[in-house]
């Protein structure tokens, strides 16, 4: 198997790095809008270097993996699916809804397989979590609520093209929240604040969120984020049920301090971002995009997957902007 990594940025060279490590993946071909910086991660692994993108495509491989700018995604995943190739690419599919759909049709107009980069469905305690709400073992859930806290902005030119807070930072935990509990969200109601950085005011983004979920079974869901969380890392999912309650991404570094007398001692060493927390996640969710090419696993996270999410991220930020509860029926879908 050859695979075609397009992008060598901070997580393509992560996913690179997995891929030649994996026993089955074969070959690897790097490609990079600067063609330089492709050629030293190619150098690193073993790899070969393409001198552009489009020796991708033609060169011969037998899937892509798309790790490049966001705004690169949506073309190039439709240049892969019209050419036959199944495709891993990271989130967001798109910039925005509209384009969102358009490449969806594309895709499933082609037949083509598209696996999407949500990779806490990955991570060991959402496994978890998501196998004892699916036992009955918490009973009826009746409040869920996640946080995602960064501990420090992104630089500002990836604050202009990100998308916003909701849809490139918390649409991972809609997606949590789907994908645990099972259930559909029905209703949306979210704020935020710019109140930080100046940056966020300049670009039009928000550092602090909240949104209030209702799932179609009438759950009650709260989801927080933040850019600013100076104490570090902290990415945490609870859920109480009649009978139980259970708590993902708690642990020994996770960055919280108790003011209880008796209470945990603060984490010693914090977890300092994303890569390092959901490592094996990640490394994990590109071993299965390997397995679906090889015809040896189901699609862990497809376009329609992807795309529930995304409306969410939608409605929070419509929420948002216009200070009002969305019902999710108002967003257009597949």
């Amino acid at each position: 198997m050859r695979i075609g990594l397009i992008g060598t940025g901070r997580i393509g060279s992560f996913h690179a790095a997995a891929l030649a490590r994996h026993p089955d993946a074969g070959s690897l071909l790097l490609a990079d809008a600067d063609p330089g910086r492709a050629a030293r991660l190619a150098e690193r692994l073993g790899a070969t270097a393409a001198p552009s993108v489009d020796q991708v495509f033609t060169w011969g491989v037998d899937a892509v993996v798309v790790s490049s700018a966001t705004d690169a995604h949506a073309e190039l995943v439709v240049r892969a699916v019209r050419g036959g190739l199944p495709v891993f690419c990271e989130k967001p599919l798109a910039s925005d809804l509209a384009r969102t759909l358009s490449v969806l049709r594309e895709v499933e107009a082609a037949g083509g397989v598209l696996q999407l980069g949500f990779m806490r469905r990955f991570d060991a305690g959402y496994r978890t979590a998501r196998e004892l709400v699916r036992s009955g073992a918490l009973g009826r859930l009746h409040t869920v609520r996640t946080m995602t806290a960064d501990p420090q902005p992104p630089p500002a030119p990836y604050l202009a093209t990100s998308g916003g807070l909701f849809r490139d930072c918390l649409v991972h935990d809609f997606d949590m929240v789907r994908w645990v509990t099972g259930r559909e969200v029905a209703h949306v109601y979210a704020a935020g604040s710019d109140a930080g950085p100046p940056v966020f005011r300049e670009t039009g983004d928000v550092d602090t969120a909240a949104a209030v979920l209702v799932l179609d079974d009438s759950t009650l869901v709260t989801c927080t984020g933040t850019r600013c969380n100076g104490a570090g890392y902290d990415v945490r999912m609870e859920l109480a049920g009649e009978l139980d309650q259970v708590s993902s991404g708690l642990d020994d570094r996770t960055p919280i301090a108790s003011t209880e007398p008796h209470g945990p001692p603060p984490a010693a060493k914090p977890w300092t971002g994303f890569l390092e927390r959901f490592a094996p996640a990640y490394e994990a969710e590109l071993a299965a995009f390997v397995r679906l090419v090889r015809g040896e696993g189901p699609n862990p996270c497809d376009g329609r997957e992807a795309l529930a999410a995304l409306r969410v991220a939608e409605a929070c930020e419509l929420s948002r902007r216009e200070r009002r509860p969305v019902d999710l029926a108002e967003l257009p879908g597949l």
